[in-house]
This record gives C-alpha cells, structure tokens and sequence, in this order.
C-alpha cells in the first residue's frame, strides 16, 4: 500500500470512526491480529472496538481533528486533538463535565493497507489541568 493510502486510513480513524461514531469502520480500517497498545488484553480488532467504545463513553460529543500527518514505509505519525466533555473517569479524575481540548501523538503501523499497531501519547497533563 502507498504511504498516501495508510495517511488517508489513519485520518479516517479519527474523523470517521471516532468523531461520526462509525463502528461499522473497525473491519475496513483495522485488521484482525492488530495490536492495540493501550489496552492491557490479548490483542486483535476486539480491543480496539473496547478502546473506542471507551472514549465515546467518557468524552461526550467527542470531536477528534487529525492536525498532521507524517509517514514513512508502513508507519503513519499521527497528530491529533480531542475535545469533548468528560463524563466518566478519565487519568484517575472522576466525572467532571467540564470540556477539555487535547492533543496527541500516535504512532500507527500498516500491513497490507490495514492497521496493524496503535500507539498513543496524549497530553495527560494539559487534559487534566482542564478536567480537575
């Protein structure tokens, strides 16, 4: 697959999966042996329905905006800002229903036009200066 190809795949996780709430994306866009690096479980396409049926749980109205993208080989560096309202605990904050804006750095890596492994590094402190 072309590094444009993977670019445009993992915006559409942002943007469309996550933002449009499209569930029905997680087959396209993520493939079944992936690795989904935030969750602490077996693996596969599962964890990453578990990890994003999570973030629609916890940011109400969750909004996520694909700032930069830069890629190489099969590898795609994502950066990425969330925004939305937290309504169930989040970095060890209980529910606050205050908004935030955040912003993060992922690390996505392809196979066969399909996401293989996630990675994430989000700004814990700038979220929870705004949570807590």
């Amino acid at each position: 697959m072309s590094i444009e190809k993977n670019k445009e795949t993992a915006r559409r996780l942002y943007e469309e999966l996550i933002t449009l709430r499209r569930p029905e994306l997680l087959e396209e866009l993520i493939a079944e042996d992936a690795v989904d690096e935030t969750i602490r479980s077996g693996g596969g396409r599962e964890d990453f329905r578990e990890h994003i049926e999570n973030v629609w749980a916890t940011v109400e109205g969750v909004k996520a905006t694909v700032t930069d993208l830069v890629a190489e080989d099969d590898r795609v560096v994502v950066f990425w800002r969330i925004e939305g309202v937290q309504r169930k605990p989040l970095f060890g904050v209980p529910a606050s229903g205050r908004h935030f804006t955040g912003h993060s750095i992922s690390t996505i890596t392809f196979r066969d036009g399909k996401i293989v492994r996630y990675n994430v590094l989000p700004d814990r402190l700038g979220i929870l200066q705004q949570i807590s």
